[in-house]
């Protein structure tokens, strides 16, 4: 699928979640034929995608170092710099890369494949609780609070146990007493 062919794609797509999925998946196919490496989805984006939609967030969050390289492949996609975010008013779509990489060299990751050979790379499910139950306990969200719980919830029999709770311990985070909390109600 060309770039033309594939932006028209994404504007015709009803799903807000699946619009950014394919933006990511363009931006990312567009890096790799520079030989560069894919960006990640994080933040609420990725969490759209493993709530199933029921968080939904109007844009794109990516984790992406060379800055150059994304900045340039978002200006032949037609978006715009505001700001902090690049906006495309013809995707209804707003582009922000917030962090430069995952931390940790074990982050795990999923790769979604979407259609004709597009597909994007999203932050793995445990580094996604890890960073709702930041946002809980340091920042008192409770909207956090309860997407954590969810996931946990939904997907508890699937998650690396010994990478979460190896993570949670991490000073940084300091979340392990929240997320052996979250173990047990889901084990209920």
């Amino acid at each position: 699928m060309n770039t033309n062919e594939a932006l028209e794609k994404i504007k015709r797509t009803e799903s807000p979640l699946k619009r950014q999925l394919l933006t990511a998946a363009l931006i990312t196919s567009l890096l790799e034929r520079q030989g560069k490496p894919a960006p990640i989805v994080i933040g609420g984006c990725a969490l759209s995608y493993y709530s199933r939609e029921v968080y939904f967030t109007a844009d794109l969050d990516l984790a992406y170092a060379d800055r150059e390289a994304l900045d340039a492949v978002l200006k032949e996609l037609g978006f715009r710099k505001e700001g902090r975010y690049w906006v495309s008013e013809e995707l209804k779509m707003a582009v922000e890369a917030p962090a430069s990489s995952l931390v940790g060299e074990d982050s795990p990751i999923e790769i979604v494949e979407l259609t004709e050979g597009l597909q994007c790379t999203i932050i793995g499910i445990e580094d996604l609780i890890i960073d709702r139950l930041n946002a809980c306990k340091h920042w008192k969200s409770e909207m956090d609070c309860e997407m954590a719980e969810l996931l946990v919830r939904r997907y508890s029999k699937e998650l690396d146990w010994t990478y979460l709770e190896k993570k949670a311990a991490l000073p940084d985070n300091n979340t392990l007493s929240e997320l052996l909390e979250l173990k047990k109600k889901a084990e209920r």
